[in-house]
């Protein structure tokens, strides 16, 4: 159908340029010459067409690509034409006539679609549809969106119009639905036009913004749905990945920019240890460090079922075929020795380490034993052997430390400092806050508790904490892997604290469940009112990633820890302390 359309417009504009050249005479507009030269064209324009312009290919009329198709076929004949004209011995009319009337029916070709384009953009199939759709954002997700909703026949969402903070973009259409206001306009819009549904169609839209679009749009009575990132859609159309919030929406969804060559050159080629990787941290940084090429990829863990899920999700399988699934406690020295002279790494990430900070209160020599003790042994087996970059991973709680797993992170960050001493490799500490999804976390413990009707209990209203993805906390790890200078304690940006109390909140909205209390418990020992991610005093210093900085840490004798012996777990949790508050200027 559109051939034929192409072609009445390429007859119609041959013999109007013949007219407009002819000084509007009809004898010579209508002689024989101009007649061939019409045949011609129409001719050569659907040979070319149809081999590799826009007839070969099911094109949506007027997209980018059918113009540039169609814009390269009449260039093609118009030349031709022109050249047969100059050169040949053919009479077909005046010289300038194929240039003229190609310029003119590609003008004519063009119109044809955008008059499509406009019928089409008007049509308003909100009657068709079981959901009226607000997308907020007009920008390159928004038109996406909305194009995406307007194209599909079988949608079961219209939208009907758009928001957009930007004032620039209030007068904007896009496929026929217009930009009606901005997000403090949501309720009043949402009812002018029936709204029943939220789209936000801003993908790097901060936590803040989330927070009050959902606000707005449960006063509203609106469902709420987020358009993903581009690197999350996986070759799925737009309107088939609109999902629900969920609680990273609210906390944080920024995109991390790494220096991938920088990771590359730490990782690729050489054999690389992870202890702890059964946890949540420790199988992330597998399965991430794989995707950089190592020669060999060490995984250690004292769980056996741990070991298996991460083979699984790192191989795809658990079979336990080869020995880069190493069964060990870091609390055996001569273990740990031995598995580090058999397999020789190049890089060790130790994740390994007891975390829960109530059963550490209640129990400090197990903190002792596993965080210090344990991370000594994988220290000292490390340099025996000669490893090249050591990245101890730590805690935030290691900051200005409060309680008994600080403590005896912040001793870990010591005698990594005190191991950089010791030669020319790098050993460094990455210091991060909770990670959400992590075992353990107060996440899952607060689903828990709502799935059971609850109570949800909180420990105060006003406690706080810092929060961040596994896969944005493990991203960042390697990054300061590549990066860390030795003996520094890397800081990872962890954005705005979140109330813990707001975090309850929003886990129960979204669970739907109606009713679900929340009760307040006290803090308990150990615990501050919020997170610390420096020691007061520590010298901030930025790096070469803008998303984390450098402190130092004062070193501490690892042979002198390693003849520590304590008598009673009190004894342990009072050595842990004493040694941690010492600061770099005490140490000077």
């Amino acid at each position: 159908m559109w051939a034929t359309v192409d072609l009445l417009v390429l007859t119609i504009a041959v013999f109007l340029a013949a007219w407009l050249r002819y000084d509007f005479d009809p004898t010579s507009t209508f002689a024989a010459p101009i007649g061939q030269l019409a045949l011609i064209a129409i001719a050569t324009h659907l040979v070319l067409g149809g081999l590799f312009g826009p007839y070969a290919v099911g094109h949506l009329r007027g997209s980018y690509e059918e113009i540039i198709d169609l814009t390269r076929t009449v260039a093609l004949w118009a030349l031709l034409l022109q050249t047969v004209t100059v050169l040949g011995p053919w009479d077909l009319g005046p010289r300038s006539l194929p240039v003229t009337a190609g310029a003119i029916a590609l003008i004519g070709m063009f119109g044809a679609r955008f008059v499509l384009r406009t019928a089409r953009s008007q049509i308003a199939p909100a009657s068709r549809a079981e959901q009226r759709v607000l997308v907020f954002g007009a920008g390159e997700g928004g038109r996406q969106l909305v194009r995406a909703l307007v194209r599909d026949p079988a949608a079961r969402m219209t939208p009907v119009g758009l928001l957009d903070d930007d004032r620039s973009k209030r007068r904007m259409r896009i496929d026929g639905v217009r930009v009606l206001g901005s997000s403090t306009d949501l309720t009043t819009v949402a009812a002018q036009h029936d709204a029943t549904t939220l789209a936000i169609a801003v993908p790097s839209a901060a936590p803040v913004l989330v927070r009050r679009l959902r606000e707005g749009a449960t006063e509203a009575g609106l469902d709420t749905l987020i358009l993903p990132r581009a690197s999350e859609l996986l070759d799925k159309s737009a309107t088939s990945d609109l999902r629900s919030l969920d609680l990273a929406d609210f906390l944080g969804r920024r995109p991390i920019e790494l220096d991938a060559s920088a990771i590359a050159d730490t990782i690729s080629g050489r054999t690389v240890l992870v202890t702890g990787a059964g946890g949540s941290i420790g199988s992330e940084l597998c399965r991430q460090i794989s995707k950089f090429g190592p020669t060999k990829l060490v995984m250690l863990d004292r769980d056996e079922s741990a070991l298996h899920g991460t083979q699984l999700s790192v191989t795809g399988q658990g079979l336990f075929e080869s020995d880069d699934v190493v069964l060990a406690n870091i609390r055996d020295a001569d273990r740990m020795v031995e598995v580090f002279e058999h397999h020789r790494p190049d890089v060790v990430f130790h994740a390994a380490a007891l975390k829960h900070l109530p059963l550490l209160e209640m129990y400090p020599e197990e903190a002792w034993k596993t965080n210090v003790l344990g991370s000594l042994n994988v220290l000292r087996a490390a340099h025996h052997v000669g490893v090249s970059t050591f990245v101890n991973v730590s805690t935030d709680k290691a900051a200005n430390p409060s309680c008994v797993l600080g403590y005896s992170k912040r001793v870990t960050e010591r005698l990594t400092a005190d191991f950089a001493g010791k030669d020319d490799n790098t050993y460094v500490s990455v210091r991060f806050g909770n990670v959400l999804g992590s075992r353990g976390s107060v996440i899952t413990a607060f689903t828990a508790q709502i799935e059971r009707g609850g109570p949800v209990t909180v420990t105060h209203p006003d406690v706080e904490r810092y929060f961040m993805l596994i896969p944005e906390a493990c991203q960042l790890v390697l990054q300061a892997a590549a990066i860390g200078h030795d003996g520094e304690v890397m800081v990872l940006d962890m954005g705005s604290p979140a109330k813990i109390q707001d975090v309850a909140t929003t886990l129960i909205d979204l669970s739907g469940r109606k009713g679900v209390e929340i009760v307040y418990t006290g803090l308990r020992p150990g615990e501050k009112m919020s997170e610390e991610l420096f020691t007061p005093g520590e010298d901030i210093q930025a790096t070469a990633h803008a998303l984390v900085n450098s402190v130092d840490v004062p070193s501490i004798d690892s042979d002198a820890v390693a003849t520590v012996r304590h008598d009673s777990a009190a004894e342990s949790a009072e050595w842990m302390k004493d040694v941690s508050a010492i600061t770099a200027a005490v140490a000077q």
